[in-house]
């Protein structure tokens, strides 16, 4: 009896965690003001990842609030490629008071968000400053600082938008604007730098799961 206690507490708290309601963001002000930093000159030529060819389409600089962030397994190309999709938000969505508006899904290699009753923002200004990201890392230690990376934490990342092709004519490219949304809206992001952020200079920061 106590062992089917015990499982039946286990089965709740996971249950809660994937599930259950998750913390607000705290902090005061836009703690990831400006824009995406996207420059198209002076690009490194092609290079190969296995039997990928990875293509730089622009230089790519991006400070943003973590909003949802998803891992893929499955095996297919872009699994291989960029098991990781981070949902990154800037501007008006890097406020506390508009992600607490909202409630993001993550999965199928895209990202949404829904609100209740009137928008905190208007729509297309909450696309514009926000986007789902495919990670490519550049190397193992990138990968790990991928993997730490929670919902809420303030991230500064550099790297490539990238074009990924194959010999067999399979092919991934990357959006080059950020007022896009639908398929092949998602920026193929080849990063190379985990760069420290600096946290809002006033209200708490939450990082949390």
């Amino acid at each position: 009896m106590l062992k089917k206690i015990i499982v039946g507490i286990c089965i709740l708290a996971v249950v809660w965690h994937f599930w259950g309601p998750l913390p607000k963001a705290e902090w005061k002000g836009v703690p990831a003001s400006p824009d995406p930093v996207q420059v198209g000159g002076d690009l490194p030529v092609s290079w190969m990842k296995g039997i990928y060819t990875i293509t730089p389409r622009a230089r790519y600089h991006i400070k943003a609030v973590v909003l949802s962030k998803h891992y893929y397994w499955a095996g297919y190309d872009e699994d291989v490629l960029a098991p990781y999709d981070l949902a990154l938000g800037w501007g008006v969505m890097s406020e506390a008071r508009v992600i607490n508006a909202l409630k993001f899904v993550h999965g199928g290699r895209w990202y949404n968000f829904m609100w209740k009753g009137d928008p905190p923002e208007p729509l297309d200004e909450m696309v514009r400053h926000a986007s789902n990201h495919h990670i490519l890392a550049a190397d193992e230690n990138v990968l790990r600082q991928i993997k730490k990376l929670r919902r809420f934490d303030l991230v500064d990342l550099e790297g490539y938008l990238v074009d990924v092709t194959k010999k067999d004519g399979w092919h991934w490219n990357s959006s080059l604007t950020r007022d896009d949304s639908g398929g092949g809206a998602c920026e193929l992001f080849w990063v190379k730098s985990v760069n420290p952020a600096i946290a809002p200079p006033v209200g708490n920061w939450l990082a949390s799961v």
